[in-house]
């Protein structure tokens, strides 16, 4: 079996089967499956026996969770293990949350490889406030001197349409905006997320399908008046049409 970050022992150990049968499918008698039933309690006990062991096995198991729940694909969890892992040798779990270390170690694994997944899904998904997640989450990019690449509003586009119901057509006219704004400079230090959603709204005036900015800020997971002001400056830098 191949290491696992993501596994706190990291799939080192080997597991008493869950199974009570023996190697032709019998029934085992109740002696033996009481006695394999102690065996797999102490298993258990001696492979989570430290504090540092504990804390790990309880983060991989939110990283699982976390990672079913907002369908995150298992080289990416896998890279959320490593950073948690680097936070918990560096002490920064200390004194904080496991799950909001776990959800902002996760958040930068996608923010890192280009995985468009917003900071408020993973926070809702985590159960941990938002702003708890988001302050984590500058302290893992401080202390372990991580440089994450510029977020490409392009990337968010489809997420964001697929949730609303909004053409192919319509999907392929925002992509047209966000690149004519990003030759004209005028996506420069904007929120990738919030660009994505005007452009969208934008190409959905421009062909007519019904959409409103309420409906695409709560699939984009930014607020309305995220949408209106990016809105705003992409009408003004790209000299379009549009009303107010």
């Amino acid at each position: 079996m191949p290491t696992s970050y993501s596994v706190h022992d990291k799939g080192l150990s080997t597991a008493i089967s869950q199974v009570d049968r023996d190697a032709f499918g019998r029934k085992l008698p109740l002696s033996t499956r009481l006695q394999m039933w102690r065996l797999r309690k102490w298993q258990i006990r001696s492979r989570v026996h430290s504090s540092i062991d504990r804390n790990l096995a309880q983060a991989m198991a939110e990283l699982d969770r976390l990672s079913d729940k907002v369908y995150i694909p298992p080289p990416i969890k896998e890279k959320a293990a490593v950073v948690y892992r680097k936070a918990l040798d560096k002490g920064l779990v200390r004194g904080r949350s496991i799950a909001a270390i776990a959800a902002a170690a996760l958040y930068a694994a996608c923010r890192g490889s280009g995985t468009p997944r917003t900071l408020r899904e993973i926070a809702e998904a985590s159960l941990v406030d938002k702003k708890d997640v988001a302050r984590c989450y500058r302290l893992l990019l401080r202390e372990l001197e991580v440089h994450m690449p510029i977020a490409d509003p392009l990337t968010y586009v489809s997420k964001i349409a697929e949730r609303t119901g909004i053409s192919g057509k319509t999907q392929g006219l925002a992509i047209q905006i966000l690149r004519d704004a990003r030759r004209r400079r005028a996506a420069a230090g904007k929120d990738p997320m919030g660009l994505a959603a005007a452009a969208l709204y934008i190409a959905c005036l421009q062909n007519d399908e019904k959409k409103t900015q309420k409906d695409i800020a709560e699939a984009a997971g930014v607020t309305e008046v995220t949408v209106r002001n990016r809105y705003k400056t992409l009408k003004k830098q790209l000299n379009l049409e549009l009303p107010d």
